[in-house]
């Protein structure tokens, strides 16, 4: 219940499309400008390495006229480039491109720009630059993403536990494992056959195309995938828990060599794979992933034990070391993770990578307090067996037991109220950890502090004109106070770059301070968008100065507004750009 109610917010309460893991850092020629001769390509500086679509680019000339252009690929072979090759000659206006690639987390993202030959055209061009993020293919790519990281959890740690812990009794734990390995790799095929969709933005349907397949096939998260589902096929027989005894050590060091393996498929096609220091990065994120899934899976495989049968002390007792060893390794990566994303303590509050590693912190610290918990109740469990079993070898004196034995509370081995306290936390301890495993997955998916601080140095080329466009969009999240107007100021208010300025008034006409206003614009007619204004807070209002609104048209604003942690609303706005 608890995962499904998650997963309902996550995907259905979004108010706009996820943060890629790469931004663009700068184009040749710059955006805007105005150029004496015609270039012969054009290239695209990402903050981060990028793979190419077959329609990464599209040119369009001021007559409205697709640019026959040549294949996208890597300039001199640096993976954080786009360049395509322009023809010998271009008539005299302003250009559009349109671009899409998918970032090196396996995040499509796109945008536009223009750039002019001799002078600006009197008229720029309008046509379909490529399609927008599909909702439903969104949707259902991101929920696979959430139940892969999950499933990963219980079975590895399910496995985990076997093999380290060594319960007597591994029956029970066969229900847990196998759930694991069935939904690991069922969203293992849905996310290679929503792959392509996803990337280019298409519907759900699109995934029966056998070329959308081939292409996922060929690529980076492709091969990771295809991966991933060759090793479950090999972890089948890695443990088997038909069996009692004790596992051999060649069957426990399969295991872990299946295990890291598994790890490795997510960290090649996620943030660790592109920026600074990648050989750190991916040892640390397998290490980050690989004592996720000790730690939770095997609180769950606790928990399966703690309602059947009484689990020996012993095992308990691994356990509790197998833990703390595994909370050590997270604390560890995880200040070198943040460090890296972060690449400062500003980008803490002032980006949303930062506002959500600030989340799971504080869910990680509730999350250590109920494991200190279950581990004092660990030891109060191993003491109490301990006794019990003092008791059972000594024999009774002459007259009965004494009065304080008599009192004690019945139950398996004289430790009933401890083994219900120990299951109580641990039942705590999953609950926490599922929040934070799905708040991993969203961080996962969301602008690193440092691409976003490199991405907004870019400087802005493209003048304006002494004009403005002012729009005044009411909102209303349904708490107490809770409505308002958000006045939006585009200067010029007109296609190429442009500043802006939105100001939130309260109830009462004042000016008020929120925690979050977010901006987007697409442009439905040509598919173009979202462009996401990426607004800063300013002191008193949010703003940029580095809007590029590339074509003329009825552009639709998304204007989103947080008025707690958990309220907020987005509104939508037409408003036209000449």
């Amino acid at each position: 219940m608890l995962l499904g109610a998650v997963l309902v917010l996550l995907v259905l309460g979004g108010a706009g499309p996820a943060s890629a893991h790469a931004a663009l850092k700068g184009t040749d020629p710059d955006d805007g400008a105005v150029l004496k001769s015609a270039p012969r390509h054009l290239t695209l500086t990402f903050t981060e390495s990028v793979g190419l679509l077959d329609d990464s680019f599209r040119v369009l000339d001021p007559q409205n006229r697709r640019v026959r252009i040549g294949a996208a690929q890597h300039a001199r072979g640096r993976s954080d480039t786009a360049s395509v090759t322009l023809p010998a000659k271009l008539a005299e206006g302003t250009y559009v491109v349109a671009w899409r690639v998918v970032s090196a987390d396996s995040h499509p993202v796109g945008g536009a720009f223009t750039f002019s030959v001799g002078k600006p055209s009197a008229t720029v061009a309008s046509v379909d630059t490529g399609p927008t993020e599909n909702p439903a293919t969104a949707g259902l790519y991101n929920i696979a993403r959430y139940l892969a990281y999950l499933a990963a959890a219980l079975l590895i740690g399910t496995a985990a536990f076997v093999a380290l812990c060594r319960p007597a009794d591994r029956a029970p734990l066969r229900r847990p494992l196998v759930a694991g390995w069935w939904t690991l790799a069922g969203t293992t095929v849905a996310l290679l056959v929503l792959r392509t969709p996803y990337e280019n933005g298409t519907g759900p349907a699109a995934a029966f195309d056998p070329s959308a397949l081939t292409r996922t096939l060929t690529s980076r998260p492709g091969l990771a995938l295809l991966a991933r589902l060759a090793l479950l096929l090999a972890a089948v027989l890695a443990v088997p828990l038909r069996k009692r005894g004790a596992l051999s050590r060649p069957l426990r060091a399969a295991g872990a060599v299946l295990a890291v393996a598994l790890a490795l498929t997510w960290a090649a096609a996620e943030h660790a794979s592109a920026g600074i220091q990648v050989p750190v990065a991916m040892a640390s994120s397998v290490l980050h992933l690989l004592a996720m899934a000790v730690w939770l899976g095997g609180l769950t495989a606790l928990l399966v034990l703690l309602h059947g049968t009484e689990p020996p002390a012993a095992v308990v007792a691994r356990f509790s070391r197998v833990a703390f060893v595994s909370v050590t390794v997270l604390v560890v990566t995880g200040v070198y993770q943040s460090w890296r994303g972060l690449g400062s303590f500003g980008a803490f509050t002032g980006t949303t990578y930062g506002r959500l590693l600030l989340a799971k912190l504080a869910a990680v610290a509730l999350l250590l307090a109920a494991a200190g918990l279950s581990r004092r109740w660990t030891a109060r469990l191993v003491s109490d067996r301990a006794e019990a079993a003092v008791r059972e070898r000594v024999p009774e004196p002459v007259g009965g037991p004494p009065p304080a034995a008599a009192a004690e509370p019945a139950g398996p081995s004289g430790a009933g109220p401890g083994r219900r306290h120990l299951r109580r936390s641990v039942l705590a301890e999953v609950a926490v950890g599922v929040v934070v495993l799905v708040l991993t997955t969203v961080l996962t998916g969301t602008l690193p502090g440092r691409a976003a601080a490199e991405a907004a140095a870019r400087p802005s080329t493209a003048g304006g004109l002494p004009v403005a466009s002012v729009t005044n969009v009411p909102f209303d999240v349904g708490t107490p106070n809770g409505h308002g107007k958000v006045q939006i100021t585009l200067d010029p208010g007109r296609v190429g770059g442009n500043s802006v300025q939105a100001v939130v008034f309260g109830p009462d006409g004042g000016i008020v301070a929120l925690p979050e206003v977010r901006l987007t614009f697409s442009l439905p007619a040509q598919k173009i968008g979202p462009l996401d204004a990426k607004l800063r807070n300013l002191g008193g209002y949010w703003g940029t100065s580095d809007l590029t609104l590339p074509l003329a048209g009825t552009w639709t604003m998304h204007v989103t507004v947080r008025t707690t942690e958990i309220d907020q609303v987005t509104v939508t706005k037409a408003v036209r750009i000449q």
